[in-house]
């Protein structure tokens, strides 16, 4: 099986992948206060062939060969309105926060899309 291996490394500001060497990331930064001394950080993310294979979408109009929602801001009602992105919501393409849930029982971290109404 395939896998990906990204290393970040961000008291160096540094980051690797695989058999490379590390190439800067400016945008890394750490703490350099008492409490947090310069201590390496090392985060490793692993994407694997079988992980990727596995559907997101777990049951919204799956008779439907591609799911797609088009939106014309002008014509929202309200000025500001969320739409689903983790394919859990009970008022799909709306968000009803069932993000929330799906979050904290998975450790991931998406949220809504929102569109204001100009």
């Amino acid at each position: 099986m395939a896998s990906i291996v990204v290393t970040l490394t961000t008291t160096l500001g540094l980051v690797s992948s695989g058999n490379k060497p590390p190439v800067p990331f400016p945008s890394l930064s750490y703490s350099n206060s008492k409490n947090n001394a310069r201590r390496p950080r090392v985060m490793v993310v692993r994407a694997t062939e079988a992980a990727a294979a596995q559907a997101i979408n777990p049951d919204i109009r799956k008779t439907e060969p591609k799911v797609v929602d088009s939106v014309v801001a002008s014509e929202l009602s309200k000025p500001l309105t969320p739409y689903c992105r983790c394919w859990r919501s009970g008022t799909f393409p709306l968000c009803d926060g069932s993000h929330v849930k799906h979050n904290k029982a998975t450790g991931d971290n998406v949220g809504p899309l929102l569109l204001k109404k100009e």
